[in-house]
């Protein structure tokens, strides 16, 4: 029998929890190892598991330590034969995995807004997610939800499934990643003068 994979991140949804409900449609049990620190973070990199510094989510499966979500999420889906029957239900699953990766995109920077953004960037976030990518993705998952009892059994209590983000999760996870409001403006000039 297989070792069950090992998914490293902070005890939240975020980028994990895909790769979560993922695991779970598939039917395989895995292990977590939630980071609490910069420290758990550090000796993950010091360890040389990352392949690059400050990249989770990591999932150690079949030897490899592999990072960056989508390929995770790519490879699990091909191992348990979730990556469509053929080349047009491949691409049909990219374009949803694309558009969920948009939407978290503009979702994931609303905590490092600066606090007088807070109200505009949630107003546009509610907008996109409830017009563009909601009635989408209700479609799809009403037609399909009957037929992964799976699934199902994931959004069960009790099940690994996590919370929401809280104000008590966001601080844990600014500490681990060493995160504080307005970083994201503080050093955008910076960081486009380096590209």
């Amino acid at each position: 029998m297989a070792a069950k994979p090992i998914l490293y991140y902070f005890n939240g949804r975020g980028r994990m929890e895909s790769v979560r409900w993922l695991l779970a449609a598939a039917g395989v049990e895995f292990e977590e190892v939630f980071l609490e620190t910069a420290e758990d973070l550090q000796n993950l990199i010091k360890d040389g598991k990352l392949m690059y510094e400050q990249v989770v989510p990591m999932v150690e499966i079949d030897g490899m330590k592999m990072v960056q979500s989508r390929a995770i999420l790519r490879y699990i889906a091909a191992k348990y034969s979730l990556y469509g029957k053929d080349l047009k239900e491949q691409v049909l699953i990219d374009m949803y995995v694309e558009g969920m990766r948009d939407l978290y995109d503009i979702i994931i920077l609303l905590p490092l807004a600066l606090p007088e953004e807070q109200e505009k960037n949630l107003s546009f976030v509610n907008e996109r997610a409830t017009q563009r990518f909601f009635p989408v993705y209700e479609k799809e998952f009403k037609a399909r939800i009957s037929k992964l009892p799976r699934i199902q059994k994931f959004l069960q209590p009790g099940s690994p499934r996590k919370p929401l983000v809280d104000d008590a999760s966001f601080e844990a996870v600014k500490k681990i990643f060493n995160l504080e409001k307005g970083l994201l403006f503080k050093y955008s000039s910076t960081l486009l003068a380096n590209f």
